[in-house]
C-alpha cells in the first residue's frame, strides 16, 4: 500500500512540475491574459468539477463545512493567490529547475513549521524523539536554498560575460520572487491543514478517504482565485489587452491553441492534488510523510523538466555542480524531515501519545 502511495504521490510531483510548461506555448496572448485562463481552470473548474464527481452529496457537505473554517480556509487561499502570481513569474525570470528547487525548500520548512506554531507545539515538538532532526532538516532546507541561489547568481554572471540577456533571466528580481513564493505556498499547506473539518463532513456523507480531501479545495482555491481575478483583470484593463480573450494575430486557430494550453496547465495544476489525496490516503500509518514525499517528488521533477528545456546547457561545469549541491541538499533534508517524523511517530507509538512532529 505504501509503494502505491509513494507512486500517486511521484505522479502528482509529475503534474506540478510540468504545469506551468503550457506558459512557452500560449505566446500569442500576453501573460495576464494566460494566467486568468489558467487560474479558471486550475482554482474553480477543476475544484468543483472533481468534488461534484467523487463527493456525495456535495452541496450539503458544503452547507454544513463549519463558517468559521470555511472564512479561515478562504483566506489563507486568497493569501496564496499572490504566491501563485510570484511562483509562474518566478519561473519566466530564473526558469523551471531554480524556482521549483528554492520555492519548495522555503515551502516545505514555512508549511511545516506555521501548523506547530498555530498549535502552539512548535518548541515542544523539537524537544520530543525525532524533533531535533527535523530541526536540522528546516536549516538544512535553508542551506539548500541558499547554494541554489548561488547558482543562480554564477548563471547570471556567465550570461553577462557573454554579452547575453540569457532569454529574460534575471536573478535579482527572481530571487525575491521565488521567496515570496516559497513562504505563500506554506501558506497554501497551512490552509489544506486547517481544512481537515470540511474532509470529516465529506466522509459522513460518503466520500471515500482518497477523495474526502476535495471539498475543501473549493473554498481555498476559491480564495485563491479572487485574488487573481481581480488583480489581473485590472491589469488586463490598463494594458487594454482584454480583446486577447477573442482575438490574436494568427487567427481562430491561434487563439483556440493559446486557451487549450492555458487550460492543459490549469487542469495539471490541480491533477497534482488529486494525486496528493490519493497517495495521501494510500500511505497507511505513514500519512504524515506525504507532505515532505510530495515536496521531494517536486523537487526531483522539476529539474528534469529544467534539463529537458536545456535552461542550463550553456553553462560551466561549476555552475551546474553548484545548483546538483544546491538540489540533492534540498531532496537530503526533505528526507530528513520525514525520518525524523517517523522516529517520533514509531516512540509516540511506544509511548501510546500524540505523533511527535507534524506534517500535512
Amino acid at each position: 500500500m505504501i509503494l502505491l502511495g509513494i507512486g500517486l504521490h511521484a505522479l502528482g510531483g509529475i503534474a506540478a512540475a510540468s504545469c506551468y510548461i503550457s506558459q512557452k506555448g500560449a505566446s500569442k496572448w500576453s501573460w495576464q491574459t494566460y494566467w486568468i485562463v489558467f487560474c479558471l481552470m486550475a482554482w474553480f473548474i477543476m475544484p468543483l468539477g472533481i468534488s461534484a464527481f467523487t463527493v456525495p452529496d456535495l452541496g450539503e457537505v458544503l452547507r454544513e463545512a463549519p463558517r468559521d473554517v470555511v472564512l479561515k480556509v478562504f483566506f489563507y487561499g486568497a493569501l496564496y493567490g499572490f504566491g501563485g502570481m510570484a511562483f509562474a513569474l518566478a519561473i519566466r525570470c530564473i526558469g523551471f529547475s531554480m524556482t521549483y528547487g528554492m520555492a519548495i525548500g522555503i515551502s516545505a520548512v514555512f508549511g511545516t513549521v506555521v501548523p506547530q506554531v498555530l498549535d502552539g507545539t512548535l518548541v515542544s515538538n523539537f524537544q520530543k524523539p525525532g524533533g531535533l532532526m527535523v530541526l536540522v532538516a528546516f536549516l538544512l532546507s535553508m542551506v539548500g536554498v541558499a547554494v541554489c541561489g548561488r547558482a543562480g547568481f554564477l548563471k547570471e554572471r556567465e550570461i553577462a560575460d557573454k554579452g547575453g540577456d540569457g532569454t529574460g533571466f534575471d536573478m535579482k528580481k527572481g530571487i525575491w520572487l521565488v521567496v515570496l513564493a516559497g513562504i505563500l505556498s506554506g501558506v497554501f499547506g497551512v490552509g489544506a491543514a486547517a481544512g481537515q473539518p470540511i474532509d470529516t463532513i465529506a466522509i459522513q456523507h460518503g466520500a471515500m478517504a482518497g477523495f474526502a480531501g476535495y471539498p475543501k479545495y473549493i473554498f481555498l482555491t476559491g480564495g485563491t482565485l479572487v485574488t487573481n481575478l481581480i488583480w489581473w483583470l485590472v491589469v488586463c484593463v490598463r494594458r487594454g489587452t482584454l480583446r486577447e480573450f477573442i482575438s490574436v494575430p494568427g487567427g481562430v486557430s491561434s487563439l483556440a491553441f493559446c486557451y487549450l494550453m492555458a487550460v492543459i496547465g490549469g487542469m495539471l495544476w490541480f491533477i497534482q492534488f488529486i494525486f496528493y489525496e490519493l497517495g495521501h490516503a494510500n500511505m497507511g500509518s505513514f500519512k504524515f510523510i506525504s507532505w515532505g514525499i510530495h515536496m521531494a517528488m517536486l523537487v526531483f521533477f522539476s529539474f528534469i523538466v529544467g534539463l529537458v528545456f536545456r535552461e542550463w546547457h550553456s553553462c560551466k561545469r561549476k555552475t551546474i555542480g553548484v545548483l546538483l549541491v544546491g538540489l540533492s541538499i534540498l531532496v537530503c533534508s526533505f528526507g530528513l524531515i520525514t525520518f525524523g517524523s517517523l522516529v517520533g511517530e514509531r516512540e509516540a507509538a511506544k509511548a501510546g501519545a500524540p505523533a511527535a512532529t507534524k506534517s500535512h
